[in-house]
């Protein structure tokens, strides 16, 4: 079993490695300091959340984008949607990845959407992944008597 002092060593690593790989920014560490003592699982709640919501907004956009007559206001709308959810937690990549997409809403550029749909699902399946090893590995510390580190 590894020691505190490794799980927080391995938990600063891991969460620096997000930022550097561009998975999260700046919102997501803001997202962390509203969390405390009276909600200690802010982050998780809100991350959920965000993980609900995009499971929806990729089904609703996959269905739209496989209309005989697409409506790329719709499909704009969603992809916005999902852009400020994205952005809400500092899913950085999810967020780039949403601006291309609606570049190809505005151009009604079918072939450019799907591309995009199907990068945005990838990008949002990595930075979930990565997200729920992170809760993991704090969940690790708190069960080892362990506090979490604040990243600066």
């Amino acid at each position: 079993m590894a020691s505190v002092t490794q799980l927080q060593r391995q938990f600063i690593e891991y969460t620096t490695s997000l930022y550097k790989e561009g998975y999260l920014d700046d919102q997501f560490t803001q997202l962390q300091k509203l969390q405390d003592e009276s909600n200690p699982d802010f982050v998780v709640e809100v991350v959920s959340l965000f993980f609900e919501d995009s499971e929806k907004l990729l089904n609703n956009l996959a269905t739209a984008l496989q209309q005989k007559v697409v409506d790329y206001k719709q499909v704009d709308s969603h992809v916005h949607q999902f852009k400020g959810s994205s952005s809400s937690i500092g899913a950085q990549r999810v967020t780039n990845m949403c601006v291309h997409f609606r570049n190809f809403c505005e151009e009604k550029n079918l072939e450019g959407c799907l591309q995009c749909l199907q990068q945005a699902k990838h990008e949002y399946i990595l930075v979930r992944n990565k997200l729920e090893a992170l809760f993991r590995l704090e969940q690790q510390i708190l069960q080892a008597g362990g506090s979490i580190p604040m990243m600066e």
